[in-house]
């Protein structure tokens, strides 16, 4: 029984693994890029209660603040039963939870952004070439890029919408996408402020990015094989154990026994 008991745990926890581990179902155009989770901002009762905590210690209760709070109380609040030994090292756990997945989130969107963005190079490279301007030539990407890139420079074009010069929006797009983006940014900042010219520049920054984007794939195949050593001392070699030295030692007891 206790056997028993330990076989449908370890089956529940690698469910569990899976489910919260699965990947997105994403467009066939994209599906060669890094997938990221949506991020959706629901306040929920985390961070309700983390901001009601917060009002009430008379701090600013900010939204990643306030997550971290919530969290943290519920976090000591599953670590109840187990006395103070358990309340503190669940509470830690669940105030660094939010900034462990914000951070997760973050290095995903960063891949998101720098597997778009040789697309992006190449219909702006077309855009200018067919003689449209800057802003024009955004316009038209954006509507067809899509993805967090293009939401930056959606963004940006708003700005300049609102009386902004295009030039200041974009200068801004790097800190809010990267630093993998500020040579695109470069070149259409200079070809907008000093008229210089874009389509070399673009060019060049085209056969940049996909030698980038190459390097990154390469990398991560290299990387494959040492992902895959905890999954398999995990999950395959305690299967394997059961399936043949579990029997071999209950029959060996059976033996004695008799």
């Amino acid at each position: 029984m206790i056997a028993l008991g330990l076989a449908f745990g370890w089956a529940g926890l690698i469910a569990g693994a899976a489910v919260l581990n699965r990947p997105l179902r994403v467009p066939v155009h994209v599906m060669t890029r890094p997938s990221v989770r949506p991020k959706v901002d629901v306040p929920g009762a985390v961070d309700a209660l983390g901001r009601f905590l917060l009002v009430r210690l008379g701090i600013e209760p900010e939204p990643r603040r306030a997550r971290q709070a919530g969290a943290a109380v519920l976090g000591g609040v599953v670590g109840l039963p187990g006395g103070v030994v358990a309340i503190v090292p669940a509470a830690v756990a669940g105030w660094a939870l939010p900034s462990v997945a914000h951070r997760r989130d973050q290095a995903r969107r960063a891949q998101v952004i720098a597997a778009e963005l040789p697309e992006a190079v190449d219909l702006l490279q077309l855009a200018v070439g067919a003689g449209l301007s800057v802003h024009q030539a955004l316009a038209a990407v954006t509507r067809r890029l899509g993805g967090p890139l293009g939401d930056e420079l959606t963004r940006a074009l708003a700005e300049a919408g609102r009386g902004q010069r295009l030039a200041d929006a974009l200068d801004a797009v790097p800190a809010r996408a990267g630093e993998v983006v500020r040579p695109l940014v470069a070149a259409l900042t200079a070809c907008e402020r000093y008229g210089a010219p874009l389509a070399a520049g673009l060019e060049r920054l085209a056969a940049d990015v996909r030698a980038d984007n190459r390097r990154r794939a390469e990398a991560a195949a290299r990387r494959v094989p040492v992902k895959l050593l905890f999954p398999l001392v995990v999950c395959i070699l305690p299967a394997f154990g059961l399936l043949t030295v579990a029997p071999l030692v209950a029959g060996a007891l059976r033996s004695l026994r008799l």
